[in-house]
């Protein structure tokens, strides 16, 4: 990328297509979930899924194969959903930011829940400046 490009101004969609143009924000929520629960359970099915991300079960199914199709993801007989060895790098990746952030958000907000807030900002945060806010948090002390 030239430094023009770098330089120049985007939509949010712009920045997110030009930055990861093969995963949206919508496939780390997905792969996400799959890889919370698969750390819990060892796979997820397309049905929970569904139901954990308030979205239709056709959607889920429609996502988990775009995630199939990116490598990302297994899916087998019965909506059986795992992690391909991929998946779990990036999906380790995802779980990092989203627990630090909301780790962050409820110490500074004096709070026990902004699930919300992390959800609405987590696909905006690039990870030089999350591992910055990380050893940032460490040096003022904030709880674990």
């Amino acid at each position: 990328m030239t430094m023009e490009e770098r330089q120049s101004f985007y939509t949010q969609k712009g920045y997110q297509l030009r930055d990861h143009p093969a995963v949206t924000g919508a496939m780390e929520d997905y792969l996400e979930m799959i890889c919370r629960q698969a750390r819990a359970e060892g796979y997820a099915r397309v049905g929970w899924l569904a139901r954990r991300l308030n979205v239709r079960p056709s959607s889920a199914s429609r996502m988990v194969g775009q995630l199939r199709a990116l490598g990302l993801v297994s899916f087998e007989r019965y909506g059986i959903v795992r992690p391909t060895e991929a998946g779990r790098k990036l999906g380790d990746y995802l779980l990092y930011r989203h627990d630090l952030l909301h780790r962050f958000f409820r110490w500074v907000n004096g709070t026990q829940d902004e699930l919300e807030q992390v959800e609405q900002v987590e696909h905006y945060i690039n990870e030089t400046t999350l591992r910055n806010l990380e050893a940032l948090m460490e040096r003022l002390g904030a709880p674990h």
